[in-house]
């Protein structure tokens, strides 16, 4: 009888954190923690988790155990504050580009976001009818002169001091003025309810996610300011398969290739491979550097190669 309140009060326990045996939980939400013994006990009862890059797993039901979710207030300070010291700059190599789209992909994983909806995209690109086309991702600039965060009317979008811009979506009242500011066309707009958004409702919102997304608010990509704040790169970087992205700090003039792990001097690297920055001319200063795609790796198979570039 003892036994049976106490697995009574255990499934209580676990309803009130959204999770009932066999529907699908969020991992981000709790520790995964052992418990040899009570394993030992009974047979294992398993519950289907997802995890923050999108994979379906398998954990016994008594290895879980609530984590402390830091509050809102704690998460809004430290989000707009950035970390300490840092500088972040992406390069990214268009030579290498072979449109594997796997850096979109995770990021749609990551950041709750629909397949229709982009906070990096890859472009099909050609400069001038007689050059060679190639593949171009593009993500936010996290401009150091940002035009969108100077329309915003509630400091809903904001320029920290490790160089990132953010979306507070707390703040943000879906007026859309930073989209129409942004040169880059980099921000997106919640016209619906999020993907997800029942799974996601009781998590805690965090800036530097930008999850749980809200219907009626402008987002765009972070490089991933939640996992730069766990020391690992964004996550379209560490996802893409052929060497298209380098991330770091500016400060350490150091950036780190996603693929080959790879660490090489930021300085270096843009100076001997003419490194640029998108539209310059607009005074923007862009955080995102381009290598221009020569000595491609790959043969460019888009819809640009055609019968009219050939000529």
């Amino acid at each position: 009888m003892k036994e049976e309140t106490s697995n009574n009060s255990r499934r209580k326990f676990l309803k009130s954190f959204g999770i009932s045996v066999g529907a699908a939980g969020v991992v981000s939400s709790f520790s995964l923690i052992g418990a040899a013994k009570a394993a030992a006990k009974k047979p294992a009862e398993m519950v289907n988790l997802l995890t923050q890059d999108g994979q379906l797993v398998q954990v016994d039901k008594n290895q879980l155990r609530p984590t402390v979710n830091e509050p809102l207030d704690e998460l809004q300070k430290r989000g707009r504050e950035g970390i300490p010291g840092k500088s972040f700059v992406m390069v990214i190599d268009l030579s290498k580009c072979r449109n594997a789209r796997k850096c979109m992909a995770a990021c749609q994983n990551h950041h709750q976001l629909r397949a229709d909806q982009h906070h990096i995209n890859v472009l099909q690109m050609q400069d001038a009818e007689h050059t060679a086309p190639y593949f171009m991702p593009k993500p936010c600039q996290h401009c150091d002169n940002p035009p969108c965060t100077k329309v915003c009317p509630v400091d809903a979008t904001f320029k920290r001091q490790d160089g990132i811009v953010l979306i507070d979506n707390e703040r943000c009242i879906g007026c859309r003025f930073c989209i129409a500011a942004c040169p880059y066309s980099a921000r997106i707009f919640q016209w619906t309810e999020p993907k997800d958004s029942e799974k996601y409702k009781d998590l805690t919102y965090n800036i530097e996610a930008n999850v749980p997304q809200k219907k009626g608010t402008v987002s765009k990509c972070l490089f991933s300011a939640d996992r730069l704040r766990e020391d690992k790169l964004p996550s379209c970087v560490s996802s893409c398969p052929n060497g298209v992205y380098y991330f770091g700090d500016r400060n350490e003039d150091a950036v780190t290739n996603g693929t080959t792990g790879e660490t090489v001097r930021f300085s270096k690297l843009i100076e001997e491979n003419a490194g640029y920055t998108l539209m310059e001319e607009l005074g923007t200063k862009p955080r995102v550097y381009y290598l221009p795609p020569k000595n491609r790796a790959f043969e460019f198979n888009g819809d640009l190669l055609n019968e009219e570039n050939l000529h």
